[in-house]
């Protein structure tokens, strides 16, 4: 899984932080630090904290949705 937060939207309500705190950690009262590569384990933590964002700036990449074969077009 691939993990990415738009900085600048993120507004440091932290609430990712305590959702998911192996992956996402405050420096100081405003800065983010985050893992982008977090272990597959820790998908639901994550995907929760993505989803508690107030301001949606967590992006979360599933690898299987980037396997997903296209659709045959029909001939």
């Amino acid at each position: 899984m691939k993990v990415g937060v738009d900085l600048s939207r993120c507004a440091g309500w932290a609430h990712c932080a305590f959702l998911a705190p192996e992956v996402f950690r405050m420096r100081g009262e405003e800065a983010l630090v985050y893992d982008p590569n977090p272990d597959d384990g820790r998908r639901d933590e994550v995907l929760r904290a993505a989803a508690a964002c107030p301001v949606q700036a967590i992006l979360v990449d599933r690898l299987e949705a980037r396997h997903v074969p296209a659709k045959a077009s029909p001939a």
